[in-house]
């Protein structure tokens, strides 16, 4: 599995933006991937910074590209 640098260092490098972990967290949890906790994060039923629409689909193509999800 790849990690949350290599992720934001393959979108931004894909798509011209840095993704945030937080957005990274999001989609994992999304696809079912079950994503590590923040130890500094409040609620864990409640996101601060949930990805932005438009921001899932690049990030969803690394997780392909890695070979995370089909």
């Amino acid at each position: 599995m790849a990690t949350y640098k290599e992720i934001q260092e393959y979108v931004r490098r894909e798509n011209g933006f840095t993704v945030k972990s937080c957005w990274i967290a999001h989609v994992k949890e999304i696809c079912g991937l079950n994503p590590s906790v923040s130890s500094n994060r409040h609620d864990v039923k409640k996101r601060v910074h949930p990805c932005p629409q438009n921001k899932m689909v690049p990030i969803m193509k690394a997780f392909k590209h890695f070979g995370m999800i089909e």
